[in-house]
């Protein structure tokens, strides 16, 4: 196995932001080395031959974000949260709101995007949300976009929706086509893909939910700052906001501008402007 030392992350990191305006100068070291060691042993390089190619081939950006910002992610997860917020956080919004808008922030492969979808149908309130899904990898943009999945990641998906206790089954909701589950094009059709870099974006709607589970992770102090004053710059006052639950808000500037709504589910009320 090949080892990177900390001065090589950071050629390899100036370089993609100087030439592809991609900011990763502020993610977690640990984490960064770790992708980026991967990413070398897929693609069987060196570390002179990965900054190489960085530099010369234009088009291997893609496949190296691709790798890079790859999130393991599944529907439902950690199914106590959907409960929270099908019996708790939706109902608190719809009292003052019958229509709102809701920001998945680093969707990823939009797993969570489709889960939020089947909530508020079974909910009745679908036709009423706007759903805004972003990412900065635009592969796994249309990966969301299509709905499609391996039929052999449904069974961790199906268990996930019954201790959510759904209303019915997540075969309800999809179609099989050679090996693939092929959800109902109806689920997102209230849903708008974007690109958008959670570092180097501009704030571009505001909103009554936030969610960015398992994202600020990789992000070292200074940026989950900086991110988290773009999240509370994008809700309305009393908006909610849910992270993962390895993360906490509790050292950042902003802190103090929220409300802990949900400790053990990491869900948060903005209070203050």
């Amino acid at each position: 196995m090949q080892d990177i030392d900390i001065a090589d992350l950071k050629r390899i990191s100036e370089l993609i932001y100087q030439k592809y305006g991609y900011d990763f100068r502020n993610y977690a070291m640990s984490s960064f080395k770790r992708r980026v060691l991967r990413i070398m042993d897929l693609k069987r390089l060196t570390v002179d031959a990965l900054i190489r190619k960085l530099n010369d081939s234009p088009e291997f950006i893609h496949e190296f974000l691709d790798e890079l910002t790859v999130n393991v992610t599944e529907m439902f997860r950690d199914p106590s949260f959907w409960r929270i917020m099908r019996e708790e956080i939706i109902p608190a919004i719809l009292l003052n709101h019958k229509q709102f808008k809701i920001w998945h922030a680093g969707c990823s492969s939009g797993e969570e995007v489709l889960s939020m979808a089947i909530l508020l149908k079974e909910m009745g309130i679908h036709q009423d949300v706007q759903i805004y899904a972003t990412d900065l990898d635009t592969t796994i943009l249309e990966r969301a976009k299509s709905g499609t999945y391996s039929i052999k990641n449904m069974e961790l998906n199906e268990k996930n929706y019954i201790r959510f206790q759904g209303a019915g089954s997540l075969k309800d909701y999809y179609r099989e086509e050679n090996g693939q589950a092929v959800f109902n094009k109806d689920l997102l059709n209230n849903v708008t893909f974007r690109k958008h870099d959670l570092v180097m974006g501009e704030v571009f709607n505001k909103f009554d939910l936030v969610l960015c589970r398992n994202v600020m992770i990789y992000f070292n102090q200074a940026l989950q700052n900086e991110v988290l004053k773009k999240f509370h710059e994008s809700l309305f006052k009393y908006g909610y906001l849910a992270i993962g639950s390895k993360e906490s808000l509790i050292w950042c500037d902003y802190a103090n501008r929220f409300i802990v709504v949900n400790n053990e589910e990491k869900i948060y009320k903005k209070i203050k402007d």
